[in-house]
């Protein structure tokens, strides 16, 4: 019987290649030149279920008895080891049932049925569908084959670590892998490591979806109690114990990146290999652009493991609207223009031949006039150049490039002011977008308060966001805030921000 922690013998003899094909290792060319860097891209989207996840949960079932394989698998996942699981018991003729919570995108379940595995839909969360799926288990006697915390799933994992160092003949600086429940990277690690301790690996995880990062930090696994669910395949509120252990061992940091990272990142990959990754998918090229920005460096070979494309269509607008916000190449601002003839072909002089991606207007009063604009820019010290010539030139900007709710919701509002609407307070609420979410968001907040304005975009599986102005007079504020908390939603006070106050107060 191997030794648990001899992870090299592990990987060596994983059974993956049965299904698994050994992907490409390829250069982003158009990246690579613009972060002055060779990035190498590990294209684990290009497997036969379009994500790396096949590779572990063919090594962990292959090796199951010929009665546990009669008795059949059950699992818990968002979709990419749903679909490993699913292909795995197809070759290997067993039943397999699959849970997967209300969150996982289309595309995934019916990826899953198509391979023959039976799917059952519970819980909002990964964690709901992880307990559920440990009951059927027991009360059926098969066998739980676990997304992460398994030695043989994180061996399966770790013969993408062997095919990058075998692929690539030159010294390689460090490797970049997406982090959900750690299964990858502590796979990658303990391979890499093992052989070439001197080439960092370097996890990745959304900001919002930090379990590894917050429990190295620790000392201890945290769990987190929730995490942001646009990089669904990464969705884990703790990470596994086994990766855990490897990871706080061999792996050099975690890095933090978010959403608009994450989109930039995508159109990245598009642009270089006309492949269209899932959001965890994209993670670690995300990543690398971090480091390599935060170090300075320079000519170095790095790899990123893209390792899923099992991207939802209905998705592509929102990460097409925030990806050149990610890349810094659009900066949003608002500009307070004197209402007098000239003024405004003035300000579009000023703006020269950039290319202007929203423009909205809206009459203030007589004396002034407050201009909506995204303009497309090079780069962040470009947008700062412009708004300080905007200033020096008397009119008054606003930086709104990294104002959220300007960017999610006000840029879709300009022009909604109310003037008879009075004491109105303005709240931005997130939560787990899914079939009847709006309308249990619309019962949580009852009718109590007159609703003044209400704006909600649908972005897939996404958070829904949400945007209210509510008519509360000044004695009823203590109940109000009261009120907020009963919720159960994130909430955020957008009374004071300067977008409400120019465009929609």
């Amino acid at each position: 019987m191997k030794n648990k922690n001899d992870y090299l013998e592990r990987i060596l003899t994983a059974r993956v290649y049965e299904v698994a094909r050994e992907t490409p290792l390829e250069l982003a060319a158009n990246l690579s030149s613009r972060i002055r860097n060779r990035l190498f891209l590990k294209r684990e989207d290009m497997q036969e279920v379009f994500s790396f996840k096949l590779r572990g949960a063919y090594n962990k079932m292959v090796r199951l008895s010929a009665a546990a394989l009669e008795r059949g698998v059950v699992t818990a996942s968002a979709g990419n080891h749903a679909q490993g699981v699913a292909l795995a018991a197809q070759r290997l003729g067993c039943r397999a049932l699959i849970v997967m919570p209300v969150t996982t995108p289309q595309i995934k379940m019916q990826a899953v049925e198509a391979r023959g595995a039976t799917v059952v839909i519970h819980g909002d969360s990964y964690d709901e569908a992880y307990a559920h799926a440990l009951k059927l288990a027991k009360e059926g006697a098969m066998t739980f084959v676990h997304p992460y915390d398994d030695p043989d799933i994180i061996a399966g994992q770790g013969t993408i670590g062997m095919e990058i160092l075998r692929q690539h003949s030159g010294p390689v600086h460090a490797i970049f892998a997406p982090v959900g429940g750690g299964g990858l990277v502590s796979g990658i690690a303990a391979y890499v490591k093992r052989l070439y301790p001197q080439v960092k690996v370097i996890g990745v995880e959304p900001t919002d979806a930090g379990s590894l990062h917050h429990s190295l930090r620790a000392g201890r696994r945290i769990r987190l109690p929730q995490v942001g669910l646009f990089a669904d395949g990464v969705a884990v509120k703790q990470v596994g114990a086994e990766a855990f252990r490897l990871c706080r061992e061999l792996l050099d940091e975690v890095i933090l990146v978010d959403t608009d990272a994450i989109c930039a990142a995508i159109k990245d990959v598009f642009e270089d290999t006309r492949s269209i990754l899932e959001p965890s998918g994209a993670l670690s090229v995300a990543g690398a652009k971090l480091y390599v920005k935060r170090e300075k460096l320079r000519d170095r070979s790095l790899v990123a493991v893209t390792s899923g494309a099992n991207m939802n269509f209905d998705r592509l607008r929102h990460i097409s609207e925030r990806a050149e916000l990610g890349e810094q190449r659009e900066a949003v601002m608002a500009v307070t223009i004197p209402e007098e003839p000239g003024s405004f072909r003035k300000f579009c002089t000023m703006l020269g031949t950039r290319s202007i991606t929203e423009f909205n207007y809206r009459y203030a009063d007589p004396q002034e006039a407050h201009v909506f604009v995204a303009v497309s820019v090079r780069n962040r010290d470009e947008a700062t150049k412009l708004i300080l010539s905007l200033e020096d030139s008397g009119l008054h900007t606003v930086d709104l490039t990294d104002n959220e709710m300007a960017k999610l919701h006000v840029r879709h509002l300009v022009g909604g002011r109310a003037h008879q609407v009075e004491h109105e307070l303005l709240y931005r609420f997130e939560f787990p977008d899914r079939p009847g979410a709006l309308m249990k968001f619309l019962d949580s907040i009852g009718h109590r308060w007159n609703i003044s304005l209400f704006h909600y975009r649908n972005h897939g599986a996404d958070y829904g966001r949400v945007l209210v102005g509510m008519e509360v007079p000044p004695g009823e504020k203590t109940e109000f805030r009261a009120f907020l908390k009963q919720t159960g939603n994130r909430y955020w006070d957008e009374s004071d921000n300067p977008a409400y106050r120019l465009f929609l107060g």
